[in-house]
């Protein structure tokens, strides 16, 4: 019995050390890049988790662990040590515009500047140059750029003032244009207000949700914004309409516009007359019920409601952005400097009240989509550099700094469908990261300070990101040169 027992004890004992053999010996797992000591921003809930690594293989994030244990699950080709630097997802710019027709070097140009910039994702909202950001989409046009998603060419109504749209009168027009639009493979739909007739707007929100598609809008005057949103809007462009949406007496304020008894700039200035945040947070209520998101663009719209007062001659961001695209914000220059000393006073009122709106909104639950309207014609709305601003004026008017974050990074995505691999440091994302040297939850403005930039698994670091830097600027000189060396018009 005891011989048995031993031999039984022995067995046991070797298939114990069986057992645990492969643990002990457990090779470990290669990957491309490992980026450690980092502490992990999650946009999602407001906390850091510090001590962490990100494992990275290809363009995805496949693990994020506690950094001691590295060494015993993972072998990498390239290891990055943040010292404890904050982590957090790339990015997005969910409203920007290439435009320009002639000058595609110097909007392909505004892709690096993106990624320069700590902007990993874009949306272009339509421009004059679709089908090359459509082709831009399939092949990037440089070596580096940001994820880009796009309308396409944006639905309009006869004869408008915007170029590269197509033009519906009809029904059948839209239904065409539709067609066009799901054939080139759009992110979604944008539907402007500049000749389009009401109905046809309403008509192609809806027939555009019945097929599956994402719309964006301006909305036009003689419809209210809820009209245009229970029609079936995903996204309101501009933060105006949504102060538009808060007057008292909307709807017979833009029966007076179409009239003719008010000029635009005047409408505006009544619609902020009679802004009412309680009519505002009854509407806004409901955006949110329909799943509305608001993208405000309001960097753009404050930095044009001041250029009365700021100069822009001398600012550090025109030497990234190339003398073609810098030519066409004269258009807006030109108009402001029209304005009366009345008229300046009742554009500052109307921002002003404007503003106001983003508690209202926060409050209300309306997502946020933050965006720029940075590109051509929009004048000194510098691609890349005026997210950033674009998340400060968030905070210095009412939001928070996750807030803020949340509006770029985790709404973009979700708006999108994108939501699986963007929007977070996590398992199955795309490895697409800013490194900061200070923490943007205490104050957004830290998204400013970028040590490292990640683009789908490649590092940029800081020597990088200056030559990328240099770069960019170089190329600028070169597009300067080559419109001097060519006779004048």
């Amino acid at each position: 019995m005891f011989s048995f027992l031993s031999r039984l004890s022995a067995t046991a004992s070797v298939a114990f050390a069986a057992l645990a053999l492969p643990a002990v010996a457990m090779a470990q797992t290669p990957v491309d890049l490992i980026i450690r000591d980092a502490r992990v921003v999650d946009v999602k809930t407001g906390q850091v988790a510090p001590d962490r690594a990100v494992i990275i293989s290809g363009d995805t994030i496949v693990a994020v662990i506690a950094d001691d244990d590295v060494a015993a699950a993972y072998s990498a080709a390239k290891s990055v040590d943040v010292d404890g630097r904050w982590v957090m997802p790339g990015l997005w710019d969910n409203h920007v515009h290439f435009g320009g027709a002639g000058f595609e070097e110097e909007n392909a140009d505004l892709m690096p500047l993106y990624v320069l910039n700590g902007v990993t994702g874009v949306r272009d909202a339509a421009g004059d140059l679709a089908q090359t950001v459509l082709d831009w989409r399939a092949a990037p046009p440089r070596a580096i750029g940001p994820n880009l998603f796009t309308s396409g060419p944006k639905i309009e109504g006869i004869a408008p003032v915007w170029k590269g749209v197509i033009e519906t009168g009809s029904e059948a027009d839209v239904d065409a244009a539709l067609d066009r639009l799901q054939a080139l493979g759009v992110d979604f739909v944008k539907i402007t207000d500049n000749t389009l007739k009401p109905e046809l707007f309403l008509y192609a929100v809806r027939e555009a949700k019945t097929r599956g598609m994402k719309t964006s809008g301006h909305i036009p005057m003689s419809l209210t914004v809820l009209e245009a949103a229970e029609a079936g809007l995903s996204t309101i462009e501009h933060l105006n309409y949504l102060m538009k949406a808060g007057s008292r007496d909307e709807a017979a304020i833009s029966a007076d516009y179409l009239a003719g008894k008010y000029s635009y700039a005047q409408t505006m200035a009544r619609y902020a007359e009679t802004f009412d945040p309680a009519v505002a947070l009854s509407v806004y209520r409901r955006l949110a019920e329909l799943g509305v998101m608001a993208s405000p663009t309001q960097h753009g719209s404050s930095t044009l409601a001041w250029l009365d007062r700021d100069d822009h001659s001398h600012d550090p961001e025109l030497a990234y952005i190339g003398p073609g695209i810098r030519g066409t914000y004269g258009w807006r220059v030109e108009r402001a400097a029209q304005a009366t000393p009345e008229m300046i006073a009742a554009r500052h009122f109307v921002e002003a009240t404007t503003l106001k709106t983003l508690p209202i909104l926060r409050e209300a639950g309306v997502r946020i989509l933050a965006g720029t309207d940075a590109g051509f014609l929009n004048s000194f709305n510098y691609p890349g550099f005026s997210l950033h601003s674009e998340l400060e004026l968030y905070v210095a008017n009412g939001l928070t700094p996750r807030d803020a974050l949340e509006a770029s990074i985790i709404n973009g995505p979700a708006l999108l469908g994108k939501s699986d691999r963007f929007g977070a440091v996590a398992e199955g994302k795309a490895a697409d990261l800013v490194v900061l040297d200070a923490d943007p939850l205490v104050d957004v403005s830290n998204t400013r300070r970028i040590n490292t930039v990640v683009r789908a698994g490649r590092v940029l670091d800081r020597p990088a990101l200056d030559a990328l830097d240099a770069d960019i600027r170089e190329r600028v000189k070169a597009h300067e040169a080559d419109m001097a060396s060519k006779p004048a018009n």
